[in-house]
């Protein structure tokens, strides 16, 4: 898949750093938030082999407050910016805002990252107008509130049917496919039982078509299976990686890229010895 400025190559798993310009996040809040922090971070996370690097303004943590738009093109653009001048990375904009959109493309942005799948109002047209490729996430609910109590009767089933109509809705706003990558969105609106399920029975939303990206690193889920704080969760996290790219994912979002890179190569060397 072509980003814009820089070329992601798909054919084998990749991994996409997680940059959050945030006071908030739940894993790295307000460690990142002046831009020369943030550069030095992407740096970092180039040099350990990221392939692209997600910057995020606004925290989509459970219970997290909203952001303005204002607010968030004052913490991202600066740092798209800088990313792209200093150091050439692909970069992916984590954001459901049009006129973030709209912007972080102009900026360089190569990917828009957005949890909300372009339903908020004016998201489609702006996507479509930005001409960079679009993950498509799915979410249960809404980030303050998504966690409060969780249903399906079939998540798998029911997270493909949503992407599936979102893929549609994006063809009909002048998508193409080959602009388009789904997130089953772990952790959205989600009990620990339903990642679980999700991680599973992830080929059967592989099976899908577009390339598939998971963000598993140091998510709540993880904890709640071993009993580790947040920043003890990085056996947890790997194992996680590994087992979504055995199940068909094309991009792990990690926090840890050095040693996840390492893990996803173990598990695309044993994939790729498969396909012989």
């Amino acid at each position: 898949m072509l980003l814009r400025l820089g070329h992601l190559n798909l054919e084998m798993p990749a991994v996409m750093g997680v940059l959050n310009v945030t006071p908030d996040s739940f894993s790295d809040g307000g460690r990142f938030m002046d831009r020369d922090a943030a550069l030095r971070r992407a740096e970092a996370m180039a040099k350990a082999g990221a392939a692209v690097v997600d910057i995020g303004g606004e925290s989509t943590r459970p219970g997290a407050d909203a952001v303005d738009e204002r607010q968030e093109l004052d913490r991202v653009i600066p740092v798209v910016e800088a990313v792209r001048r200093h150091i050439g990375l692909p970069v992916s904009v984590d954001t459901s805002k049009p006129g973030v959109m709209r912007a972080a493309a102009a900026a360089g942005a190569g990917l828009i990252n957005d949890i909300r799948a372009l339903r908020e109002p004016g998201a489609l047209d702006a996507a479509a107008a930005a001409g960079v490729p679009v993950c498509l996430m799915h979410m249960q609910g809404q980030p303050r509130t998504m966690q409060e109590n969780p249903r399906y009767d079939d998540v798998t089933a029911e997270v493909a049917a949503f992407l599936r109509e979102r893929l549609a809705a994006c063809a009909g706003a002048g998508i193409g496919p080959d602009r388009l990558l789904i997130d089953p969105g772990f952790g959205f609106g989600k009990t620990v039982a339903h990642n679980v399920e999700l991680l599973a029975n992830l080929r059967q939303l592989a099976d899908i078509g577009p390339p598939l990206l998971v963000g598993l690193s140091r998510k709540s889920s993880l904890g709640a299976l071993t009993g580790r704080a947040v920043g003890e969760r990085l056996p947890a996290s790997l194992a996680a990686a590994v087992v979504a790219v055995m199940n068909g994912a094309s991009i792990v979002r990690a926090h840890d890229v050095a040693e996840t890179v390492d893990a996803i190569k173990v598990a695309a060397a044993v994939l790729e010895t498969r396909k012989q």
